[in-house]
Protein backbone atom coordinates (compact mmCIF):
# COMPACT_ATOMS: atom_id res chain seq x y z
CA UNK A 1 0.00 0.00 0.00
CA UNK A 2 1.11 3.27 -1.13
CA UNK A 3 1.13 6.05 1.32
CA UNK A 4 0.20 9.50 -0.71
CA UNK A 5 1.91 12.80 -0.05
CA UNK A 6 1.21 14.18 3.29
CA UNK A 7 1.50 18.17 3.27
CA UNK A 8 1.42 21.03 5.72
CA UNK A 9 0.89 23.93 3.77
CA UNK A 10 2.72 27.12 4.55
CA UNK A 11 1.20 30.12 6.23
CA UNK A 12 1.35 32.12 3.19
CA UNK A 13 -0.90 29.68 1.52
CA UNK A 14 -4.28 30.93 0.36
CA UNK A 15 -7.08 30.58 2.58
CA UNK A 16 -10.94 31.49 2.84
CA UNK A 17 -11.29 34.69 5.15
CA UNK A 18 -12.50 32.84 7.84
CA UNK A 19 -9.44 30.62 8.29
CA UNK A 20 -6.64 33.01 7.88
CA UNK A 21 -3.55 31.91 8.42
CA UNK A 22 -0.90 32.86 10.44
CA UNK A 23 3.14 33.87 10.17
CA UNK A 24 5.14 31.57 12.12
CA UNK A 25 5.04 32.43 15.51
CA UNK A 26 0.76 32.49 15.53
CA UNK A 27 -0.87 34.45 17.92
CA UNK A 28 -3.30 33.48 19.90
CA UNK A 29 -6.08 34.58 18.12
CA UNK A 30 -5.10 33.37 14.79
CA UNK A 31 -5.35 29.91 12.84
CA UNK A 32 -1.60 28.27 12.62
CA UNK A 33 -1.11 26.22 9.09
CA UNK A 34 -3.01 23.57 8.26
CA UNK A 35 -2.14 19.72 8.14
CA UNK A 36 -3.53 18.08 5.13
CA UNK A 37 -3.97 14.19 4.04
CA UNK A 38 -4.22 14.39 -0.13
CA UNK A 39 -5.72 11.04 -1.67
CA UNK A 40 -5.89 11.75 -5.33
CA UNK A 41 -7.15 8.57 -7.24
CA UNK A 42 -6.94 7.66 -10.54
CA UNK A 43 -10.67 7.34 -10.79
CA UNK A 44 -11.39 10.73 -9.66
CA UNK A 45 -13.09 10.20 -6.42
CA UNK A 46 -10.04 10.60 -3.98
CA UNK A 47 -10.17 13.77 -1.92
CA UNK A 48 -8.17 16.24 0.87
CA UNK A 49 -8.75 16.68 4.41
CA UNK A 50 -7.47 19.35 5.98
CA UNK A 51 -7.23 20.19 10.18
CA UNK A 52 -6.40 23.86 10.88
CA UNK A 53 -6.51 24.93 14.70
CA UNK A 54 -7.50 28.23 15.75
CA UNK A 55 -6.26 29.57 19.21
CA UNK A 56 -8.89 32.61 19.09
CA UNK A 57 -11.77 30.25 18.43
CA UNK A 58 -10.75 27.58 21.01
CA UNK A 59 -11.57 25.19 18.00
CA UNK A 60 -10.34 22.84 15.54
CA UNK A 61 -11.43 23.59 11.93
CA UNK A 62 -11.68 20.45 9.36
CA UNK A 63 -12.29 20.72 5.96
CA UNK A 64 -12.66 18.62 3.10
CA UNK A 65 -12.83 18.68 -0.78
CA UNK A 66 -13.49 15.68 -3.54
CA UNK A 67 -11.37 15.46 -5.78
CA UNK A 68 -12.24 16.87 -9.23
CA UNK A 69 -9.64 16.22 -11.48
CA UNK A 70 -5.67 15.19 -11.78
CA UNK A 71 -4.33 16.23 -8.25
CA UNK A 72 -7.21 18.90 -8.53
CA UNK A 73 -9.97 19.39 -5.71
CA UNK A 74 -13.11 21.57 -5.35
CA UNK A 75 -12.48 23.82 -2.36
CA UNK A 76 -14.98 25.66 -4.07
CA UNK A 77 -17.67 23.31 -2.68
CA UNK A 78 -15.80 22.06 0.25
CA UNK A 79 -16.92 20.88 3.53
CA UNK A 80 -16.07 22.53 6.69
CA UNK A 81 -16.30 21.44 10.49
CA UNK A 82 -15.75 23.06 13.65
CA UNK A 83 -14.77 20.47 16.32
CA UNK A 84 -14.62 21.14 20.15
CA UNK A 85 -12.14 19.81 22.42
CA UNK A 86 -15.13 16.57 22.71
CA UNK A 87 -14.65 16.37 19.28
CA UNK A 88 -11.53 15.49 19.15
CA UNK A 89 -11.12 13.24 22.26
CA UNK A 90 -13.86 11.10 20.53
CA UNK A 91 -11.54 11.16 17.43
CA UNK A 92 -8.15 10.96 19.73
CA UNK A 93 -9.88 7.57 21.30
CA UNK A 94 -10.59 5.99 17.96
CA UNK A 95 -7.15 6.63 16.32
CA UNK A 96 -5.84 5.34 19.91
CA UNK A 97 -7.80 1.75 19.32
CA UNK A 98 -9.97 2.84 22.86
CA UNK A 99 -13.12 2.43 20.32
CA UNK A 100 -13.55 1.17 16.79
CA UNK A 101 -14.45 4.30 15.42
CA UNK A 102 -15.55 8.17 16.10
CA UNK A 103 -18.61 8.97 14.67
CA UNK A 104 -19.67 12.93 15.43
CA UNK A 105 -22.72 15.02 14.08
CA UNK A 106 -23.07 18.67 14.23
CA UNK A 107 -26.47 20.50 13.33
CA UNK A 108 -27.40 23.77 12.39
CA UNK A 109 -30.03 25.43 10.50
CA UNK A 110 -28.34 25.47 7.47
CA UNK A 111 -27.13 21.84 7.22
CA UNK A 112 -25.98 19.23 9.42
CA UNK A 113 -22.37 17.61 9.05
CA UNK A 114 -21.11 13.91 9.81
CA UNK A 115 -17.53 12.89 10.38
CA UNK A 116 -16.73 9.52 10.92
CA UNK A 117 -13.38 7.57 11.79
CA UNK A 118 -13.42 4.02 11.39
CA UNK A 119 -10.96 1.37 12.06
CA UNK A 120 -10.53 -2.04 8.95
CA UNK A 121 -8.90 -5.12 9.97
CA UNK A 122 -8.43 -5.69 7.02
CA UNK A 123 -4.77 -6.40 5.86
CA UNK A 124 -5.16 -5.63 2.48
CA UNK A 125 -6.67 -2.10 3.08
CA UNK A 126 -5.67 1.14 4.75
CA UNK A 127 -6.22 0.66 8.55
CA UNK A 128 -8.49 3.75 8.89
CA UNK A 129 -11.52 5.13 6.86
CA UNK A 130 -12.38 8.92 7.21
CA UNK A 131 -15.62 10.67 5.90
CA UNK A 132 -17.07 13.59 6.31
CA UNK A 133 -19.86 14.90 4.70
CA UNK A 134 -22.64 17.86 4.85
CA UNK A 135 -26.25 18.02 3.99
CA UNK A 136 -27.28 21.46 3.09
CA UNK A 137 -30.58 22.47 5.10
CA UNK A 138 -32.95 24.10 2.02
CA UNK A 139 -32.54 21.54 -0.60
CA UNK A 140 -31.22 18.32 1.17
CA UNK A 141 -28.44 17.95 -1.48
CA UNK A 142 -25.44 15.72 0.19
CA UNK A 143 -21.83 16.39 -0.61
CA UNK A 144 -19.02 13.95 0.69
CA UNK A 145 -15.51 13.19 0.95
CA UNK A 146 -14.11 9.37 2.17
CA UNK A 147 -10.31 8.52 1.97
CA UNK A 148 -8.45 6.15 3.38
CA UNK A 149 -5.76 6.69 6.21
CA UNK A 150 -2.61 4.48 6.51
CA UNK A 151 -1.00 4.13 9.82
CA UNK A 152 1.77 6.37 9.26
CA UNK A 153 -0.75 9.49 8.41
CA UNK A 154 -3.09 8.32 11.62
CA UNK A 155 0.25 8.41 13.66
CA UNK A 156 0.57 12.21 12.75
CA UNK A 157 -2.96 12.76 13.27
CA UNK A 158 -2.85 11.71 16.52
CA UNK A 159 0.31 13.89 17.00
CA UNK A 160 -1.44 16.81 15.51
CA UNK A 161 -4.77 16.40 17.86
CA UNK A 162 -2.94 16.04 20.78
CA UNK A 163 -0.93 19.20 20.37
CA UNK A 164 -3.80 21.19 18.88
CA UNK A 165 -5.74 20.02 22.72
CA UNK A 166 -2.69 21.05 24.49
CA UNK A 167 -2.43 24.72 22.13
CA UNK A 168 -6.77 25.24 22.97
CA UNK A 169 -6.52 24.58 26.91
CA UNK A 170 -3.22 26.59 26.50
CA UNK A 171 -1.07 24.16 28.83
Amino acid sequence: MNDHALQSRSASSSVSPDHSSASTPAAPSERLPDYAIYKPNPRGSGGVVRFGLNRGKAALFVDAAAQSGDKQFDWERKIVMKWTLSDIGSVLAALQGRCSEAKLFHQSEKANSAFELSFRDDPERAPFLLSISRQDAVDKSLRKVSIPISHAEAALLETALRVAVERILRW
